[in-house]
């Protein structure tokens, strides 16, 4: 080996700094669903088609991925698949909604310090509570109405039934 070689050779890295099989994986397959990502819902179906026909399990994982992220509909997916895949495969919008709910409701339990709007606040929220508890009740009551309806009218198809099938007195039954 010459002085002008250097030691180590420019491409080598430790054993330690080498990237593992399983990190390999994972980010080609962060790549291939950017790359998919990229071209829309049309390329995702069509993967997922092919791979039908390709490896019967690897269609019905990718179908089941689509259906996990909502890059089936598009509902609740979103083209920051950084984001979608640090943050459970897709599921960051769902988990910043609650976030954003229970933030809400803990400032929303909070005084402010104006102890006249903080009277005003409790007394919307009462006033609120009970109109939700109020509404609630009538759609039981709705609900048990229409239950009821609906029994009544059942007996009364099966009252109609029984009659038109009661014997004649020669024997036969009535059509």
């Amino acid at each position: 080996m010459s002085s002008t070689e250097s030691y180590p050779p420019a491409g080598y890295r430790p054993a330690t700094e080498r990237p593992s099989i399983l990190s390999n994986i994972v980010s080609g397959l962060r790549r291939g669903v950017e790359f998919l990502d990229e071209r829309g819902r049309g390329a995702w179906w069509a993967v997922t088609i092919l791979s039908f026909f390709v490896a019967p399990p690897l269609g019905v994982a990718l179908l089941l991925f689509m259906l996990g992220t909502g890059r089936m509909f598009g509902h609740r997916h979103h083209h920051n698949s950084d984001r979608a895949l640090s943050c459970g495969w897709g599921r960051g919008k769902m988990r910043e909604g609650w976030e954003d709910r229970m933030r809400s409701a803990r400032s929303a339990m909070r005084p402010s310090g104006n102890a006249a709007f903080d009277s005003y606040k409790a007394d919307t929220l009462r006033r609120l509570e009970e109109e939700q508890r109020a509404f609630e009740e009538f759609l039981g009551r709705l609900r048990e109405a229409k239950d009821k309806a609906e029994f009544d009218q059942f007996m009364e198809d099966r009252a109609r039934r029984a009659a038109d099938r009661t014997p004649t007195e020669d024997g036969e039954q009535a059509a």
